[in-house]
């Protein structure tokens, strides 16, 4: 196997954690280039880099193809692929308009901010890109109020580029810092003048998204893989990942491993072992791995170990890889206790907005709790099992769903530690609690 990390260099950090970047094979890939330490690489630089941007000159119809014929999937939770977008806001009515969605409210992830830190022409050159593959005259940046560091980085270089003549029309926006407003129908409805709320309709953004303009929204990683997909074309773009999901892909390590939102670019096939071993300092398999983020599923990590790092063999098993957080949770922590923490932290995040979320989510927040703290029994763990399995699938958005995958899964991997807690007798856990919420229930950000 090939390793996929060749040199790990330290970024700029991003709130508390320390972020790194793997430059692995050819120079040309997200995080290629200078050394993190130097910062954000300038447009001068970029451009001797990388070369002239790949969209200059050309039609709007081949640009959609290269992109089709990449296979290029969103990096993020919903994993669409981006071509289909593409196409469909180019088909229909209306001033179509781009938003690159960098608002990362996953509070664990570090990948789109170190990108945008480190490689902001990068993603800027992508967003201009998908404008020209649809036609589009307008270019958002959707930022969440607190990550002013990723706005200066973004600012900064769009100054450097009006400077040498090259600025499209790109403006950026702050939205709330809430979890729930970085959802794609949250953003459509923020900027179009109403609340960073999700809900669902039965036309995508891309249809009729912003002021029922065609709208394609993808995160910064997508984009910024787009502009390089028609900069060295779909068979390049093939020569990383792998067949089923081709392309490197971004993680952000976090939990249990020696620098917490450390963020590593995947080039080569890979498994969740190596990356950990060789990007998170473990020898061994952890307790076990939250993968895909909050809304995502504990696994044991035994047995993901060997696993691929693939999006496409992770939906095979039934998991997503989602915003590409991979959490270690070491022995001495209790995957009960902390599910129990993020899932309160969820129902505090929720828009309130339907049944699912207002009723739900703080339902299965109490009984969790209950849970971690030795006051339930048999019963009420299987009424937490039925409260999972009735907002599924529910709601305006995929919030209660994703509340629900973790519950589901912790109990299923954490059935030993499950076991003494409704006996009321103390698990093995001895450590303190795994930082992965990073900020309080409070109301605060609503």
């Amino acid at each position: 196997m090939t390793a996929p990390l060749l040199e790990v260099e330290e970024s700029v950090p991003h709130d508390t954690a320390a972020s790194f970047g793997v430059a692995a094979g050819a120079a040309t890939r997200l995080l290629a280039g200078p050394p993190a330490s130097a910062g954000a690489e300038r447009y001068a630089a970029h451009l001797d880099r990388l070369g002239p941007a790949g969209h200059l000159g050309r039609e709007p119809a081949e640009l959609r193809s290269a992109v089709r014929a990449s296979g290029l999937l969103g990096r993020g939770g919903g994993e669409f692929p981006l071509a289909r977008k593409l196409d469909l806001a180019a088909a229909s009515p209306g001033a179509p308009i781009v938003v690159v969605n960098a608002s990362e409210g996953e509070p664990a992830s570090r990948k789109d901010a170190t990108l945008i830190s480190l490689r902001p022409h990068v993603v800027l050159d992508g967003a201009e890109a998908v404008a020209a593959a649809i036609g589009a005259d307008e270019i958002v940046v959707y930022l969440h109020r607190e990550r002013s560091g990723v706005c200066g980085a973004l600012a900064r270089a769009l100054e450097e580029r009006r400077r040498a003549g090259a600025a499209a029309s790109i403006r950026l926006v702050d939205g709330p810092d809430r979890y729930v407003a970085g959802e794609a129908s949250a953003v459509v409805r923020f900027l179009s003048g109403g609340p960073a709320a999700p809900r669902r309709t039965a036309v995508p953004p891309a249809a009729a998204g912003v002021g029922g303009r065609p709208t394609v929204v993808s995160n910064a990683e997508t984009i910024a893989h787009a502009g390089l997909v028609v900069r060295f074309g779909a068979p390049w773009f093939a020569q990383a990942g792998t067949d089923g999901c081709p392309g490197s892909t971004l993680l952000t390590l976090a939990g249990d491993v020696s620098v917490p939102g450390t963020v590593v670019e995947v080039v080569s096939p890979t498994t969740f072992g190596q990356v950990l071993h060789e990007a998170g300092g473990l020898a061994v398999p952890p307790r076990a791995l939250l993968i895909g983020g909050y809304a995502g599923s504990w696994v044991d990590a035994a047995a993901a170990w060997s696993a691929p790092v693939d999006r496409h063999a992770l939906g095979l098993a039934g998991l997503r890889l989602g915003c590409g957080l991979v959490a270690a949770l070491g022995d001495d922590r209790c995957g009960i206790a902390e599910t129990a923490r993020i899932v309160a932290w969820m129902a505090g995040e929720s828009a309130g907005q339907c049944g699912p979320c207002a009723l739900g989510l703080p339902a299965m927040a109490t009984l969790m709790g209950a849970v971690a703290d030795g006051r339930a029994r048999r019963a009420d763990v299987r009424e937490l099992r039925r409260l999972a399995a009735s907002v599924r699938g529910r709601g305006a958005c995929g919030h209660p769903t994703g509340a629900a995958e973790i519950v589901e899964s912790a109990l299923d991997t954490f059935a030993d530690e499950l076991r003494l807690h409704v006996r009321g007798r103390a698990c093995r856990a001895t450590g303190d609690g795994l930082p992965l919420p990073a900020t309080p229930v409070d109301g605060s950000r609503r």
